[in-house]
């Protein structure tokens, strides 16, 4: 049973018994779960009236009492199937971000506060479809992990989720909704493409250096024939070997006499001739990069500036910037 999607948001929100989004844990009260037979429960009512029609007509004791007890059996199932939702606790748990083109994965904790189980509870996503089957414990809690398809990068939220039940006999269908305040961060789809030119150079974009020499780390360009294997950040190809991941192009290490090696990723190191998504995707491909390598790097946005560091921290809040870039 729904509303229009048409339909006045005020309406629905007086439809539903609730205004989203919902912070904290979410109460199931029974004016919040509806129940309406189901296609089996529609033919075990008509199998019924059969049965008291065929009684009436032959003054059968056996077929009144055989009736009765069906019926009886059938509405003590209606009360245990809208039983198995009411007063269900529902509440939204940490999301991790993830990349364009992945599966967020939004985790629902259920929290069963009384003495009895509520088993074969289905949580379904409304917009995507997702949905998981769980049961939940007397005085316990159990989890739903929902695989929502992150289409494009920023913030993704859950919506609208439904917890659906037809314990114990299937002849009725009980449900609920829910829109808990749960969203995830949606990384741009990385590109991989080698890092930009590090030659050694005052402007942005490249590796501040002094003099060439062998002292200390100065950065990474792309491999040459001539180069000695001693060079080759040999850490970076061993990561894509173990990972299983696209291999990126072989990198090799540079050195500088008394420099600081500081990698910038600028927005304007991007061809031009790509869109905006295409350019941002190519930059978080950097970012991992420079990762995979060990490398001090710094992001340069229009309108952001991050100073080079390195490290999950670091690696996380330049992939937000570039998630939340308008």
């Amino acid at each position: 049973m729904k509303l229009p999607l048409r339909a006045h948001p005020a309406l629905r929100n007086w439809f539903y018994g609730f205004e989203p989004p919902e912070r904290g844990a979410i109460v199931l009260g029974h004016r919040r779960v509806y129940i309406v037979p189901s296609r089996l429960g529609l033919l075990f009512g008509g199998a019924l009236l059969i049965l008291l029609v065929g009684s009436i007509n032959y003054a059968l004791a056996l077929g009144f009492a055989l009736t009765f007890l069906l019926a009886g059996m059938g509405l003590a199932g209606m009360v245990q199937t809208a039983r198995n939702l009411a007063q269900l606790r529902v509440r939204a748990a940490r999301t991790e971000p993830v990349f364009a083109g992945e599966a967020a994965r939004f985790r629902l904790q259920l929290d069963n506060p009384t003495a009895h189980d509520r088993p074969e509870i289905l949580v379904r996503q409304s917009a995507s479809g997702a949905q998981a089957t769980l049961d939940v414990a007397a005085a316990g809690l159990a989890e739903a992990v929902l695989a929502v398809p992150a289409g494009r990068r920023g913030w993704l939220p859950l919506g609208r989720v439904m917890l659906e039940t037809r314990f114990p006999l299937g002849l009725f269908r009980a449900w609920s909704y829910v829109e808990p305040e749960s969203r995830c961060l949606v990384y741009p789809r990385p590109e991989p493409s080698a890092l930009p030119p590090l030659a050694p150079s005052d402007r942005q974009g490249g590796v501040r250096a002094h003099a060439q020499g062998t002292d200390d780390f100065s950065g990474l360009r792309a491999w040459q024939v001539t180069d000695s294997p001693r060079q080759v950040a040999w850490k970076s190809v061993a990561r894509n070997d173990t990972q299983h991941l696209r291999r990126d192009p072989m990198l090799t290490k540079q050195f500088a006499g008394e420099a600081v090696a500081e990698l910038w990723l600028s927005f304007n190191d991007t061809p031009a001739t790509l869109d905006l998504e295409r350019r941002l995707s190519r930059m978080a491909g950097w970012i991992l990069a420079s990762e995979r390598a060990g490398v001090r790097y710094g992001l340069i946005l229009p309108g952001c500036k991050r100073q080079p560091d390195h490290g999950d921290a670091h690696r996380a809040a330049c992939l937000e910037a570039l998630a939340l870039h308008e």
